[in-house]
This record gives structure tokens, sequence and C-alpha cells, in this order.
């Protein structure tokens, strides 16, 4: 089930409504780590002058930038998710009319996308956060550090589609456990890749709606 959403969800990250959400996405994205930016400059610069040390704007931007790096690791996603979550109706409703028609689905609204949004970020920057001391113990495995991330953000992600694509069809039984958590494994995966991760929530929403919505078309 979960190959046969990933493959039918392929298609619509090229339509044109996904393509402008993809957009706007990546926009509020960068302009919210653009915010992070300015203050965690702005925070050592404070820091630098309160202590009395020298080094100066090189100093401040090279503090920047490698917490602004381990930042985007822990942070990206969250906000691209959270982002996603305010436009998600406008790109699950194009996936719905191009291949389920027929479904009758009952609109959201935009305080409770808003809501579902809010608590994706929160989750997921406080569950990453309770993890970062085991990422940092397993850094010597080698891959233990990678193996919990996707694994803690797998259910995470899993979650988040599921409450995005779930109230619009109440009436459907809902995705089990262990689907919620295999859709959000890939969609964990695919934000770990260079590029591709700017198409990842996006891709994640349409997916989300093949793996509701397919089961009721096969049946």
């Amino acid at each position: 089930m979960v190959l046969t959403a990933v493959l039918r969800a392929v298609p619509s990250i090229f339509q044109r409504v996904t393509l402008r959400l993809m957009g706007k996405t990546l926009i509020l994205s960068l302009l919210l780590f653009g915010v992070l930016a300015a203050a965690l400059w702005a925070g050592f610069h404070g820091l630098r002058l309160w202590l009395g040390w020298g080094g100066g704007g090189y100093a401040e931007a090279t503090a920047t930038a490698l917490a602004l790096i381990a930042a985007g690791w822990l942070l990206f996603r969250a906000t691209a998710m959270a982002v996603m979550g305010l436009f998600a109706d406008d790109i699950i409703e194009a996936v719905e009319r191009a291949d389920y028609p027929h479904v009758v689905a009952r609109p959201v609204g935009w305080g409770r996308s808003l809501r579902l949004a809010l608590a994706s970020l929160v989750r997921t920057i406080g569950w990453n956060l309770l993890a970062l001391p085991a990422y940092l113990a397993l850094l010597v495995t080698g891959v233990g550090t990678i193996g919990l991330f996707l694994a803690l953000n797998a259910y995470l992600l899993g979650r988040d589609m599921a409450d995005m694509v779930q109230p619009r069809h109440p009436a459907l039984p809902p995705l089990p456990r262990g689907g919620r958590w295999l859709m959000g494994l890939v969609s964990a995966l695919l934000f770990l890749v260079p590029l591709v991760n700017l198409l990842a929530p996006i891709f994640s929403a349409a997916m989300a709606v093949h793996m509701l919505l397919g089961r009721k078309t096969r049946s």
C-alpha cells in the first residue's frame, strides 16, 4: 500500500498548484530561517560584548553559521512541514480532484490548519530536543544517530500526514499505525536528500492522500 501511494504521488508534485505551494513553503521557510539567523547573530554579538571577547564580526559570523547549520538539521523539516500544514488543503484538494473526483471531503478550515501546524512544530522540536543527548551519544556508532533520527521522525511525520488528511474524511477508518510509520519513514528519508528535501513536504501530503483514499478506491 505504501509503495503504491509513493508511485501515485510522484505525478502530483508536477501539478501547477503543487509547484506554487512548494514556492510558498520554501519562501516562508527561508524567511523563518532568516529571522533565526538574525536572532542568533544578535545573541552572539551581545554575548561577545558582555564577555569582553575579541574576534569581532568574523567570530560572530562563524558562530552564527555553525549554529544555523545545526539548527537547520534539526528544524528545517519541522518548519517546512508546519508551513506546509497551513496550505495543506490546497494540495490535498488538487490531488483529490485529479485522482478521486467522486470522493466528497469535509473542509478543515484555516483555524484547524493553523492549530495542526503549530502542534506539529512543537511536537517535532520537542521530541527531537529530548532525543538530542541520544543523538550525540550514538555518534560513536556511526549509524546509530541516523537510525534513531529516522525512527523517531518517521513516527512524527506519519502522524503529521495523517492529521492533514484524516479530518477531511471522518467517515473513513483511520490509517493503521504501521502504515503511518512506513509513510513517515519514506518522508523522513526524502528530507535527508539535498534538493529533494525541498519537494518532500508536497510529496508527503500527496502520498498521505493516496494512502487514505487509495484503500476506498480498491474496495
